[in-house]
């Protein structure tokens, strides 16, 4: 799942990251060239709206291809390539819209941050649900068909 939306927020981010280092270059250039020390900023009205564009299309991905699929069936297409279904741990149905919702935010910003791999891998020795972090916060866990 995070493959497919990786590679479609992907589609959008090269060549937008690639527009950004040139506009990076060129005001680097222009400084160098000014003889005066100037202070460059990477993050600008430019580079900001390209964050900007490619955040939103990892967040339209994001419910598009897993949110939406899970608070409905419970599975996304890895999970049923994978014959695995997310679930509510109290009635056993799949989560509502808000807990898919907040089920992938809580998976995917700590990730981007790089801190949240430790909470992927927190599934391997947490029981009896081997629940990753985002499946606690949204009171899911994933099972077998």
């Amino acid at each position: 799942d995070a493959l497919l939306v990786g590679g479609v927020t992907a589609a959008a981010a090269v060549p937008l990251g690639m527009r950004a280092w040139e506009h990076i270059e060129a005001k680097m250039e222009a400084a160098r060239l000014s003889g005066e020390q100037v202070t460059v900023w990477l993050v600008d009205g430019t580079t900001g709206v390209h964050l900007a564009v490619v955040l939103g299309v990892l967040l339209v991905a994001g419910v598009l291809l897993e949110v939406l699929p899970t608070s409905r069936t419970g599975r996304t297409l890895g999970k049923k390539a994978l014959g695995l279904q997310v679930r509510d741990i109290e009635g056993h149905e799949p989560p509502s819209f808000g807990g898919a919702l907040l089920r992938w935010a809580v998976g995917t910003i700590p990730t981007l941050l790089v801190i949240g791999v430790v909470g992927l891998f927190w599934a391997v020795v947490d029981r009896p649900w081997r629940q990753a972090w985002h499946d606690k916060a949204a009171h899911t866990f994933v099972a077998g068909d």
